[in-house]
């Protein structure tokens, strides 16, 4: 189905390509002339009250943000990857900007996705009860300002609860207008008496982890085929993209790939040279360009600001389940840089100068950056108060080769702990990876006596401990970090 839309889609007559330009063209100028009559008015305003409007900019931009799940900081073409062909991924970044230093908020799926939607760091947030907040959430705050809002994919921001159709925590009450997705990961439920082990991965097929696929508040396949979620998801992008709309939108498409057990539809599979996994990334990759091109046929590539990153490292216990983090040491689950430190690219023509970024970020920036991009201003003093909200806003490096606004960064992921300030880095306690992958036993902790210290400029692999012959620096660190946890946690 996917690859027929592909083809009518690209059959056009030229008049109804001519017509459909036309209708962009003017909806932008019809935009553009009731944001001239809105600034007018807003300026008339007391202050409190246009700080409640829009931002009253002609350059408020769509976002699109495509969010894929365990994708390591070695598996794409731009970041040095040899086997997996990535060139609309590839092109993305040559046209905007790599980002070499950009953090997960955690190292698993769930601290990952609050950390993006709120600016807060799980780690620090502590256990709150998200609905309250559900209105500072990204999707909840750009809707309040004019956006159109929807979510494709995978959700999973807060667990995954049994009846996810009526959860308070649906993406429909965190602020989206639509909605196409599973609850959680792919892998979960596992089949009846067993575990997510490779042996199962080994074996399965797309209809062994029974997940289901909802639409909206309507579970439409159960259970989904696994080997089409790339493909479904693709093109509902296109066609929402596609829609005639009077306001900017914010779509997040969150793909489940390429968490394991990992799958491809029919015409990829067997094409990569990186073998299933590969044949998965090439797939994300071709659904990376579908949506490049969907933008471009609109008319609104100027206008649109697209974000193309992970949610944590990849799962590389799992063999052809999982990627690479190379040259980064340690997977998802651990506090090595490759558990953290995924690939970022940022891609908006006119406003993003291409160039490789190597200053640091997190995914939980996006959170004031983008609110920032569609209102004009910061995060509002309520969102801002919140415990853990460390959210920079980083439109002064994107729009204006600005230094990087963080220096920090707080690595807690199932006990294994580290603080980066500047090119350093210190462990208090190391896992190599997040469980057994025969028996899912959780992997042993190692405490350390004296923190492990590496330079990560000199020493991206965490090669070299430097911690004999720097004592001053660990201590630093040490009171740097606590210091962090202090200010950022009341």
């Amino acid at each position: 189905m996917a690859v027929r839309h592909e083809l009518k889609s690209n059959m056009f007559p030229l008049l109804e390509r001519l017509e459909f330009k036309i209708m962009h063209s003017l909806r932008f100028l019809s935009m553009l002339l009731l944001t001239l009559v809105t600034a007018a008015h807003v300026s008339a305003q007391q202050p409190n009250d246009s700080a409640q409007q829009p931002n009253d900019s002609a350059q408020q931009p769509n976002i699109i943000l495509m969010f894929v799940d365990d994708l390591g900081y070695g598996d794409l073409g731009c970041y040095g990857n040899q086997q997996h062909e990535t060139p609309n991924i590839d092109r993305l970044a040559a046209e905007g900007q790599r980002w070499t230093s950009f953090y997960a908020s955690g190292a698993t799926c769930v601290p990952s996705r609050r950390g993006l939607m709120t600016g807060r760091h799980p780690s620090l947030m502590g256990r709150v009860n998200l609905v309250e907040s559900r209105n500072d959430l990204m999707p909840a705050v750009l809707k309040q300002h004019g956006y159109a809002t929807a979510m494709l994919g995978k959700w999973h921001l807060a667990g995954y609860p049994k009846d996810f159709t009526s959860s308070p925590m649906h993406p429909l009450e965190c602020g989206f207008d639509q909605h196409l997705g599973t609850p959680g990961s792919n892998d979960v439920p596992a089949p009846e008496g067993k575990k997510q082990t490779r042996e199962v991965f080994d074996g399965c097929d797309k209809f062994t982890f029974q997940i289901p696929l909802i639409q909206g508040r309507k579970v439409i396949e159960f259970p989904a085929n696994q080997e089409l979620f790339t493909a479904r998801y693709t093109k509902q992008a296109v066609s929402w993209i596609k829609e005639e709309r009077d306001q900017p939108f914010f779509l997040y498409l969150a793909h489940n790939m390429p968490h394991a057990p990992v799958f491809a539809s029919g015409k990829f599979q067997g094409r990569s040279r990186g073998g299933r996994y590969g044949d998965v990334i090439e797939e994300v990759d071709w659904s990376v360009g579908q949506v490049m091109k969907a933008v471009e046929d609109a008319g609104i590539a100027k206008e649109t600001l697209m974000v193309f990153t992970s949610d944590n490292g990849p799962w590389t216990m799992f063999g052809p389940h999982g990627g690479t983090a190379k040259p980064l040491r340690g997977e998802k689950g651990t506090s090595w840089e490759g558990g953290y430190r995924v690939p970022a690219i940022f891609h908006w023509p006119g406003k993003i100068k291409p160039a490789t970024i190597n200053g640091m970020a997190a995914n939980l920036d996006l959170h004031s950056t983008f609110i920032k991009l569609a209102t004009g201003q910061q995060a509002s003093p309520q969102i801002v108060k919140q415990r853990g909200y460390i959210s920079c806003d980083l439109t002064n490096s994107l729009l204006n080769a600005g230094a990087t606004p963080r220096k920090q960064w707080y690595y807690n992921s199932g006990g294994a702990i580290a603080f980066r300030s500047g090119p350093y880095k210190i462990h208090l306690s190391t896992k190599d990876r997040s469980s057994n992958p025969d028996t899912r036993a959780r992997e042993p902790l190692v405490q350390h006596k004296t923190p492990l210290l590496f330079h990560l400029e000199d020493d991206i692999s965490e090669s070299e401990d430097l911690s004999a012959n720097a004592p001053e620096k660990v201590l630093l660190l040490r009171k740097e970090m606590k210091a962090f946890l202090a200010a950022d946690s009341n």
